[in-house]
């Protein structure tokens, strides 16, 4: 440790971690994450479009400290319990979802504390790791929670040194970090895929915010990482507009002289968020998302360093406009519920999808999906006021299932999640709804029916990669089977040809298409047309499903 940082460390040590403290900690911890939020994105195993683990937690500790922004608890266990219950509500996906059980088991160890010490610090660490596991059906080694594992047992070991919870701290940071970059030989896929876990990451840059707090160093600046270009994911930056994001500028440029890429950095944050930089060949790709009024000022900074040699100006204010424009429509009529009835609850990533679960009698739908996972109190408000006890929640999404799993223990109401993890899956669970059955009957039997059917799902990688023997480079259309990558191809149609092959659709009785926003409905029916021939004796349905990112969603059964 440095001396700077040591004579910091000794000047904490006189200070007592009450709740105002703890306070301060997590909004470094936020501020941190939100900084380097994209880099946590970055580290998408899978080639698919679903690359928001930072955003996930981003939001997820938003909504915490949204809690306790005004709150003036000195008592930490108090402060501490208020920050669970952010983040519990606030929690997405499941990087979000595990985050607000450390939280949870956090803010358990410290109920009667009034302040932080070392020794409640390492067992706040402790009950943080045993709730998120407790809370996980099958914990999976390599990720966010063996990454909290660690950190328990760093905590555990400080306390043989010091009973100083900032010097505690100082320990725990660099356990964490040594712990992420271990994920890859943990599990596999990452180390296939050349990535450490996201969402360990994620939390190792929660603690580094707080320790670089305690340190004196910047948090509004990030440590400048550069990329192959052929990595850059910017076909996804779309998804999680912020205010002040108006435009997205991305610039192509070769630098003059000497290229300082921290110095690069701490001009752009100055600017806007959302910045990537990408290096290729002796060229350069900026990227960044800025308000208005500084639309032009990222490429007037860039032409002082070198050679522009391409600009992309988007108004993203208008795509979003737009995106809402297309989902408009209709009103969507829902199942009228009354008291004692079933009431199902799912989630959809596209109107026309969303119209198909209010054909068959939903009574609330939750507009999510991939990149979009919705939160703990988003699915919760879904069905709080519907005028029924039974519920039952189809998240349709494996990355939303432990959200409505969070969403069911904060109510009093009788739940079932029916653990859909694709839209296919949800719409075979809702062929079995009774509303006047009884619940648990009739959640079983939706249950069963998530194996009734094969599904599939089209779409563009979003990175170069190896998995399980299939080969893909970004930008190739690739064909998703029950969520696992089976092919790569040069066209959606060879693509939707070779996973209805896999998934023996000649033995089954109907193949189902649902199309997205990004593909022409008049493509639609010629790929359709195709099927039609390939598989004369199967009944052949096209439907609008207007979902984001995924080109066509396919149902076999």
């Amino acid at each position: 440790m440095n001396p700077e940082n040591q004579a910091r460390l000794e000047r904490f040590k006189s200070m007592p971690i009450d709740g105002q403290a703890l306070k301060k900690l997590v909004e470094a911890g936020l501020t941190w994450l939100r900084v380097n939020q994209q880099t946590v994105n970055l580290l998408n195993v899978f080639p698919v479009p679903d690359g928001d683990t930072g955003t996930n937690m981003v939001l997820t500790m938003q909504s915490a400290w949204a809690e306790i922004d005004n709150l003036g608890h000195r008592h930490v266990g108090q402060m501490a319990a208020a920050i669970s219950q952010g983040a519990l509500m606030g929690a997405r996906g499941n990087s979000g979802v595990i985050l607000s059980q450390l939280w949870r088991g956090f803010a358990r160890a410290l109920h009667d504390q009034e302040t932080l010490d070392g020794p409640s610090l390492a067992r706040a660490f402790a009950d943080a790791r045993d709730t998120a596991y407790k809370g996980v059906v099958r914990p999976v080694e390599g990720t966010i929670l063996t990454v909290a594992k660690d950190i328990a047992s760093a905590a555990e070991s400080a306390l043989k040194e010091t009973q100083d919870p900032f010097e505690m701290l100082a320990q725990v940071v660099p356990a964490a970090d040594t712990s992420v970059e271990h994920t890859p030989e943990l599990l596999p896929v990452l180390k296939q895929a050349g990535v450490v876990d996201a969402g360990g990451k994620g939390l190792f840059y929660i603690l580094e915010g707080m320790l670089r707090y305690v340190y004196g160093q910047p948090l509004d600046v990030a440590l400048a990482t550069v990329q192959p270009l052929s990595a850059m994911n910017l076909e996804n930056t779309l998804e999680s507009i912020e205010p002040g994001q108006d435009y997205e500028v991305v610039v192509d440029f070769v630098p003059a002289s000497p290229f300082d890429l921290q110095k690069f950095y701490g001009e752009l944050e100055t600017m806007g968020t959302s910045i990537q930089v990408g290096e290729g060949d002796g060229m350069y790709r900026m990227h960044i998302h800025v308000p208005t009024e500084k639309r032009y000022q990222p490429i007037d900074y860039v032409m002082t360093l070198g050679t522009i040699t391409k600009v992309a100006l988007e108004n993203l204010i208008a795509q979003m406009d737009e995106i809402s424009r297309k989902s408009g429509g209709d009103r969507i009529e829902l199942a009228t519920i009354e008291p004692g009835q079933i009431a199902v609850v799912t989630v959809s990533p596209g109107p026309g999808i969303a119209r198909v679960f209010a054909s068959l009698g939903v009574a609330a739908i939750v507009e999510g999906g991939q990149t979009m996972n919705p939160s703990t109190q988003e699915i919760l408000s879904a069905f709080e006021n519907l005028p029924t006890d039974k519920v039952v929640i189809l998240p349709n999404n494996k990355n939303i299932i432990l959200a409505a799993q969070a969403a069911k223990e904060v109510t009093v109401k009788n739940v079932h999640i029916v653990p859909s993890r694709t839209i296919p899956q949800g719409l075979a669970a809702m062929m079995h709804l009774k509303p006047d059955g009884e619940l648990e009957a009739v959640a079983a039997k939706m249950i069963r029916a998530l194996d009734e059917v094969t599904s599939g799902e089209i779409t563009i990688a979003t990175c170069s990669v190896e998995i399980d023997g299939v080969a893909v480079e970004k930008g190739q259309v690739i064909a998703l089977m029950n969520g696992a990558l089976v092919l790569s191809a040069a066209s959606v149609e060879q693509a939707c040809m070779g996973l209805l092959e896999k998934a023996e659709a000649a033995s089954h009785e109907l193949i189902t298409l649902f199309y997205g926003e990004d593909l022409a409905p008049t493509e639609a029916n010629r790929i359709v047309d195709l099927i039609r021939s390939a598989y004369p004796s199967q009944e052949i349905e096209l439907q609008y499903g207007g979902q984001p990112h995924y080109q066509l969603i396919i149902s076999v059964e």
